[in-house]
């Protein structure tokens, strides 16, 4: 059946798109696979000069292309525009870093020279959610391809303009045929794909459950794959952290996207003594924002992407308040079209709670209250997610909790983000492997022992 768009502001069916033929997915690996020996040989300039005019070729489409996404899956138009520059920034950042990244290392042993060189593996496969369309697409390529894979790009069956587009940055670069591909697929058609043998690794990012099996049918075939998975990341205020400063930080970053971020601020723990007066500054900022159509400028937070989230979401906060929560704002369906739901601020929430045991992925914000810093830590490692945290206090102090935090990276005094200068990925049911910075484009290379004799004595 085709892939559709469901405009989540209104309900409505915007776009239908075919799957891929059998024939047309051979087609398009066999393509990558032609494309990489060539590929391969490029020289990181060669590599670089393609990933820079992908870069401008999204700037210079800035609107068209994050309008793409405020129509399929509802991003407020400003941030979707501001995704397109991160996009482009991530091509950029690879094309002027990724040959100092993959410099050959060399290792004294008893040879007259030892080193490790960093060499592609072949052709890797991408499968994406919708969340970020652009960003995450480009989080997996920029990297994969300056270390001279070629890469298929199996996007999320809910945003195919989204991906045809991002198919086509490539085309209006100039890049040589192959090296990126967009595979438009039902989801039941990706197991035959991964199990391909021209296939050499797979880079997943979606639900713990996608995740487990995707790293099932990977390993199955031993080959490596990075899981970018699901969190329910925690964010401790203790009694010497500014508040305004904390307050701000922590509403950006729980209204992102409608809230519908892994690395979102999802269970606030504050420490007894500042409370109270915390909470007074998040609902003074949470209520000033707009729910609204994201076309429109001023509209601060837009719908769900589907209204089986949006479901779910409201299963979740029913729940906890059946419970004992306190819902000071927001918490019940509206009227009217589309998958909106509204900002909302739960207190007096305990582990147990629904909106504390499962992600939450919306715009509703979570605080407990806890005695101490033991206390705050205790809560923010008893999950089964670890991808991000972050921590309000002094910088001392808040490094040193970070150490002791179960979490893949920790933001001190700031807002948990994804760079591509940084390494971002999770531990325990959030996944493994890493993305971005140096490590992550280490991860689809082969780290290649090189001994050359004689033997030293």
């Amino acid at each position: 059946m085709p892939l559709q768009a469901i405009d989540p502001t209104t309900g409505e069916l915007i776009r239908e798109v075919a799957p891929a033929t059998r024939e047309e997915a051979e087609g398009i690996l066999a393509a990558a696979a032609g494309a990489y020996p060539a590929w391969r040989a490029a020289s990181f300039e060669e590599r670089a000069a393609v990933l820079r005019a992908a870069a401008q070729a999204m700037r210079d489409d800035v609107d068209a292309l994050a309008m793409l996404m405020t129509e399929e899956m509802g991003k407020p138009i400003r941030e979707a525009r501001a995704e397109v520059q991160k996009a482009a920034w991530s091509a950029e950042h690879y094309a002027g870093h990724a040959e100092a990244y993959l410099a050959r290392e060399v290792i004294q042993s008893d040879a007259t020279l030892s080193y490790v060189q960093h060499l592609p593996l072949g052709v890797i496969l991408g499968i994406l959610p919708w969340n970020a369309p652009f960003w995450l697409a480009f989080r997996f390529c920029a990297p994969a391809l300056m270390a001279g894979n070629t890469c298929l790009m199996k996007h999320d069956p809910h945003v195919p303009g989204c991906a045809a587009a991002i198919g086509e940055v490539f085309k209006k670069a100039g890049a040589p045929e192959g090296i990126f591909q967009n595979l438009p697929l039902e989801t039941a058609d990706v197991e035959a794909v991964i199990r391909d043998e021209r296939v050499r690794a797979v880079s997943f990012t979606g639900s713990d459950r996608g995740g487990a099996a995707v790293a099932a049918i990977a390993a199955s075939e031993i080959k490596p794959a990075v899981l970018e998975l699901g969190g329910s990341d925690p964010c401790i205020v203790l009694a010497d952290a500014d508040l305004d400063a904390a307050a701000d930080v922590i509403t950006l970053s729980r209204i992102i996207n409608a809230g519908q971020s892994c690395i979102a601020a999802k269970r606030i723990l504050v420490e007894a003594s500042v409370h109270d007066a915390l909470v007074e500054r998040l609902l003074a900022r949470l209520s000033k924002l707009i729910l609204g159509d994201p076309r429109e400028e001023k509209t601060d937070v837009g719908p769900i992407a589907r209204e089986d989230l949006r479901l779910n979401l409201q299963r979740q906060v029913s729940a906890s308040i059946q419970a004992g929560a306190e819902c000071l704002l927001g918490g019940a369906l509206r009227d009217g079209p589309g998958y909106f739901y509204p900002v909302t601020l739960l207190t007096e929430v305990t582990p147990d709670m629904a909106v504390c045991r499962e992600e939450t992925f919306g715009p509703v914000m979570v605080v407990q209250r806890v005695d101490d810093e033991a206390q705050a830590l205790r809560l923010a490692n008893d999950t089964r997610y670890g991808l991000a945290a972050s921590v309000w206090s002094t910088p001392e102090r808040g490094e040193a909790i970070a150490a002791r935090i179960e979490a893949g990276q920790v933001a001190v005094n700031g807002i948990v983000k994804t760079d591509p200068r940084l390494p971002s990925g999770g531990i325990k049911s959030s996944g493994y492997g890493r993305e971005l910075g140096p490590h992550g484009i280490r991860e689809f290379v082969n780290a290649q022992q090189i001994w050359v004799g004689p033997k030293c004595e």
